[in-house]
């Protein structure tokens, strides 16, 4: 048997999607979704049809990445692969609902050839709700002010990895939003790219939760609260490390904020923030005195000037 012939819809065994070994780890099907107008040679057109099995192929995908995620069977370790230049619209709160256990979304494309997904309305929503799931290389744009969350996750084990949360129309209020559901998520490769103006309070909210892993390539944003906001609910061992860059242009300086007081977990290494205001401002730029910090957490004010350590109270052998 051909490595090609287990995967009848256009999927190769043993590739590696953005560095992900997908080939004999995929247990369940593969499905294809694409409605780009430049079609390939033999492709028909996308459309949301599974008639005896012979919707979702690589040359005959479907249309709605929502309808593919409704073709997937719970835990089966089913694949949703997203062609490049694909584009979605939400405008309604769970507009697209990742609501299948265990169902993997990989986007294909880099820049501007990535799929695109658009929130239009103020309480449009990509939910994760189902266990085991995961996105990949997907890009959230918001085409309206003031939404108020763009992705809500209230499930465990999820993971959010190499997408982009970025503001087109005004700003959006929050990006990521977990519950307390949503134990060892894990958002890796994040990218948020906010608008300069007032607008935004938080890039990711977590309420809640354990073993929440977030590691950030950008991070840039007008930054009321913070650019990450743990409230409402303690989270514990929450791990916050490889931040690239961190911008806030928000005077309050705050990349990482607990307002519970009794949140716990691990707070770097390696780590770069870049604040507004040339203040008092290194030591508060993390606030949770039940997080422990390890350096380099790296901040800077100003152009010209070169970052200091934070000068969090150091751990003596006493």
């Amino acid at each position: 048997m051909s490595r090609m012939s287990r995967y009848p819809n256009g999927f190769s065994a043993g590739a590696l999607i953005r560095n992900m070994p997908l080939g004999d780890g995929v247990s369940g099907k593969v499905f294809w979704v694409g409605n780009n107008s430049v079609k390939l040679e033999g492709e028909k057109t996308a459309g949301n049809v599974n008639l005896n099995g012979s919707g979702g192929t690589f040359l005959a995908p479907f249309a709605s990445l929502d309808y593919a995620i409704g073709q997937c069977a719970a835990e089966r370790g089913d694949v949703i692969m997203v062609r490049p230049g694909y584009t979605d619209t939400i405008s309604v709160a769970a507009g697209i609902a990742l609501d299948v256990a265990g169902v993997s979304i990989i986007g294909l494309g880099r820049g501007a050839k990535r799929p695109v997904i658009n929130l239009t309305a103020t309480a449009s929503t990509f939910t994760m709700s189902a266990a085991d799931c995961s996105i990949s290389n997907i890009l959230f744009t918001g085409g309206v002010d003031a939404i108020v969350s763009m992705i809500v996750v209230s499930a465990a084990d999820c993971s959010i990895e190499n997408c982009e949360l970025r503001d087109v129309t005004g700003q959006m209020t929050l990006g990521i939003l977990t519950t307390a559901a949503a134990d060892r998520l894990k958002i890796l490769g994040h990218v948020h790219r906010g608008d300069s103006a007032a607008g935004t309070g938080a890039g990711i909210a977590i309420v809640g939760g354990s073993g929440i892993e977030i590691q950030i390539d950008v991070m840039d944003g007008n930054f009321s609260v913070a650019g990450i906001d743990v409230r409402t609910t303690a989270s514990t061992d929450l791990y916050v490390h490889d931040v690239g860059r961190f911008y806030t242009r928000n005077a309050a300086d705050i990349f990482l904020i607990d307002t519970i007081t009794g949140s716990t977990g691990q707070i770097g290494p390696f780590i770069n923030l870049r604040l507004k205001d040339h203040a008092a401002n290194i030591t508060e730029a993390c606030t949770g005195a039940t997080f422990v910090y390890m350096q380099p957490i790296n901040i800077v004010n100003l152009a010209g000037e070169s970052s200091m350590q934070i000068n969090i109270t150091a751990s003596t052998d006493a």
